[in-house]
Formats: C-alpha cells, sequence, structure tokens
C-alpha cells in the first residue's frame, strides 16, 4: 500500500457515513441474527474456529450480510477479497482467482471471495466460479436480498451453506441507536446528542428491522439539529419524523390505538364499507403493524362475517395470508388490500359463526348424548355383534345422493343450528336443502 492510498483509507474510514463507520469488526459487536450467530449456531462456531466453507447470506437489507462477511475478514487467516456483482466483471473475476492461486501456492493460504449482490451475476458469470470454488482455490461468500434458489445457479447452491437473514428485532435496532448516539469513536458522541425514548422507539419501528436505515436517519438528525441551550443536541420525535420523512402516526401497538383501529378495520369490513376498510389497512401499515396480525384478522372475518354468504372470501383470505409471509413490504400492502376489499364488498352472513356457537352451548346444557346406533363405528371388532352401524342409509346409493335418515341424536331431532339467509351463497344452499327434501320421501 503506497502513502496516497493509505491516506485515502484514512479519509474514507472518517469521512464515511454513520452505518459504515458502525460496522461491527468483531462477532461480540454483531447485533441481532442469533438464530445463526448464537454461540450455539453453525455459523458463529465456523467463524471462530476460522473453518469456513462456501456460504450464501439472504436477506433484506440492512440486515447485516457484509456486516458479517467483514467481521470474516477481520477474524480469518484466509485472505479475504471482495467484490461487487453491480460493477464487477469476468476480468475482476480472473484477477481473483489468479491471485488466489498464487497465495495458495507461495503461502498456502486459502482466499475468501466476498461478493455483494451476487443475484447480480449472469449464469456464465457464475458459471466461471464454479471449479475455483470447487477445488477450493477460493472460498465464496455471496450476498443476497433475492432469493438464491431463484438467482444462484444450482451447482454454486450444492456447494454451500445458506443462511437466511431476518429484519432485525426492534429492540436490537434502538440498541445500535443508542450506542450510534454515544459512541465518541465511530458514531456521534463527540457531538454530546442526545435521543429522547420517543423518538428511539419511533426510528427503531419505522426502520422496519433495517439498521441502515435507522442509522442513516440518526446521523441526519445529530448533523443538521441545532444545540439547545443546555448546549446538547435533542433528537426529539418531531425531529426523527423529519430526518426519516415519515408523519408521526398515533399509533401504540400495545396500547388503546392499536385496538381501536384493527377494531374500526374488522367493523368496516363487516359493515360493507371498502373505503374505510383500506384507509385503516393504510394506517396500520403505515405505523408499522404486523402483516401476519392483520392477516390472521382478516381470516376470522372472512369467516364470522362473510362466512357461507361466500366462501370464497375465506380462501381469499388464507391466500393472502400465505402470500404476504412470503412476499413482504411493501408488495404484501397490495395483497392485503385485495383481501380486504373482496371481504368487504363480498355478501355477509354470521350463520357459520351462530351455529357453531349455538351448538356449543347444546353441548354444554345436554352433555353426552348417545350417538343413533346407525351412525355408530361397524368396523372395529364385536361392534357389528352390538348392532353399530346397522340401518345405515348410504346416501351415494340413493337420488340425489341424499338419504333421508336420523342424523342427531334422539333428544334433538328437529333441532337446527345452521340456519341460511337469503345472502348471496347461501340462497343457493337454501334452494339445494328444499330441494334434497322435497319429496319429503322416508328412505327408512
Amino acid at each position: 500500500m503506497d502513502l496516497f492510498e493509505y491516506m485515502r483509507e484514512n479519509t474514507m474510514e472518517k469521512e464515511s457515513p454513520l452505518a459504515a463507520r458502525m460496522r461491527p469488526s468483531t462477532l461480540g459487536e454483531i447485533v441481532g441474527q442469533k438464530h445463526i450467530l448464537g454461540e450455539d449456531k453453525l455459523l458463529y462456531r465456523a467463524i471462530k474456529a476460522d473453518k469456513l466453507s462456501s456460504l450464501i447470506f439472504y436477506g433484506p437489507p440492512g440486515t447485516g450480510k457484509t456486516t458479517i462477511a467483514k467481521v470474516i475478514a477481520n477474524t480469518t487467516s484466509a485472505e479475504f477479497t471482495q467484490i461487487n456483482a453491480t460493477v464487477a466483471g469476468k476480468k475482476d473475476m480472473e484477477e481473483v482467482v489468479t491471485k488466489a492461486k498464487d497465495t495458495l501456492g507461495m503461502y498456502q493460504k486459502k482466499t475468501i471471495l466476498f461478493i455483494d449482490e451476487i443475484h447480480r451475476f449472469n449464469k456464465g458469470q457464475q458459471d466461471y466460479l464454479l471449479p475455483f470454488v470447487e477445488d477450493g482455490t477460493i472460498i465464496l461468500i455471496g450476498a443476497t436480498t433475492e432469493n438464491p434458489y431463484f438467482e444462484v445457479n444450482g451447482a454454486l447452491l450444492s456447494r454451500s451453506i445458506i443462511f437466511e437473514l431476518k429484519p432485525l428485532e426492534k429492540e436490537d435496532v434502538k440498541s445500535l441507536l443508542r450506542r450510534a448516539v454515544e459512541d465518541s469513536e465511530k458514531g456521534m458522541g463527540a457531538y454530546e446528542a442526545c435521543i429522547e425514548e420517543d423518538a428511539l422507539e419511533f426510528l427503531a419501528d419505522v426502520a422496519g428491522g433495517d439498521a441502515r436505515h435507522a442509522l442513516n436517519a440518526i446521523e441526519i438528525g445529530v448533523l443538521t439539529t441545532a444545540r439547545s441551550e443546555d448546549g446538547k443536541i435533542h433528537i426529539t420525535l418531531d425531529v426523527a419524523s423529519e430526518c426519516i420523512q415519515k408523519r408521526v402516526v398515533k399509533y401504540d401497538k400495545s396500547g388503546d390505538n392499536h385496538y381501536d383501529t384493527i377494531s374500526a378495520f374488522i367493523k368496516s369490513m363487516r359493515g360493507s364499507d371498502p373505503d374505510a376498510a383500506v384507509y385503516y389497512l393504510a394506517k396500520m401499515l403505515y405505523a408499522g403493524e404486523s402483516v401476519t396480525f392483520i392477516a390472521r384478522r382478516m381470516m376470522i372475518c372472512a369467516s364470522e362475517d362473510v362466512g357461507m354468504a361466500d366462501p370464497q372470501a375465506l380462501q381469499v383470505a388464507v391466500s393472502a395470508s400465505l402470500a404476504v409471509e412470503r412476499v413482504g413490504m411493501p408488495e404484501a400492502q397490495i395483497i392485503l388490500s385485495q383481501a380486504a376489499i373482496y371481504i368487504a364488498t363480498a355478501p355477509k352472513s354470521n350463520t357459520a359463526c351462530n351455529a357453531i356457537f349455538a351448538a356449543s352451548d347444546c353441548v354444554k346444557a345436554t352433555g353426552n348424548l348417545k350417538v343413533p346406533t346407525h351412525l355408530q363405528d361397524a368396523h372395529y371388532k364385536g361392534a357389528s355383534k352390538l348392532g353399530h352401524g346397522i340401518g345405515y342409509q348410504y346416501a351415494h346409493d340413493y337420488p340425489k345422493h341424499y338419504a333421508h335418515q336420523q342424523y342427531l341424536p334422539d333428544e334433538l331431532v328437529g333441532t337446527a343450528f345452521y340456519q341460511p339467509t337469503e345472502m348471496g351463497y347461501e340462497r343457493q344452499v337454501q334452494e339445494h336443502m328444499k330441494w334434497l327434501k322435497e319429496d319429503g320421501t322416508d328412505n327408512g
């Protein structure tokens, strides 16, 4: 390294963004990702022992993919080289491979190649790496925000261990923000700033698990906020909302406002008002409400309030729930909006809800009533000798695939728990049931 290169690196280290300066250099400094970096986990043990195989880190932005690679660079005895697939080409990889061969031959040291945004490499570029990963010339570490099973060659995947990184927990982000404000060496400690608790809570919430997003906001806040009379820079809730360019919505996910908003959302869908439904949906999403929580409540509403008037509503809600887990934000909001509008505009009936509640009350009141003998299981040993199943009429043997026989216990004959309405599909249910029984024929 010449003098100019040394000076350039020193300048970059001092002038680089806060998120880059705060990047951990040791395993102990990493916050979050305990599912892969806990002390009993494979990745933690492999890094500590400096016994790495090829790896693929997959996860949303700001979750620590590059951070873990940098920690590996600081702890490994192997040569560490980094390239970015957005700007690197085959020539860059050829240079890395040539140097890796020389390093292995002359010093018996392996080379770790970290490729950020590896999904940006086309198939040919990825194929070029394969033989050198195969023979151990290089140990590949790839980082990607895209699903590697779609974006990375199967041959490379089969030679790599895939680790999925998850969005940081809110408490993890808060811990990073506090560290950034107080750290005088890497962070903003020299500015004598302090962050108020509600501002910290807001930034950690809005960041959505993206540490870089939160650190960028706090850096802007400290650098652009005037000192107060006490000589300190105070990061208030108003400052925080300006820095992240997001208006504060009064929405405490553990308080009354949380329950009031989800209640209004459900009641709007029940009341067939799609505009109100999407408004409350947007409010919850804007405030950082869990998409899985919203989807669960929609599934309940689809069955409780739409029910048999449109059985398809439950399928739509379940599909939405599965889709948002796979897609994530921001696209998940479109899926939730479609499902909310469908439920809100569907015909309504709570007969399925009423039926199970009425049946439950009946069970509590009447106890263990005997199952009619002809409905009892006739297959287990000795059942036929007891008369079980005798007289049962198999529905498919009769016209309309319907046998007129008793199904309820004797004490409940004539009881109706499910009473279909005239709404939507239930009108067809009424007509169908009437058609089945219209002959009034007793098959018995």
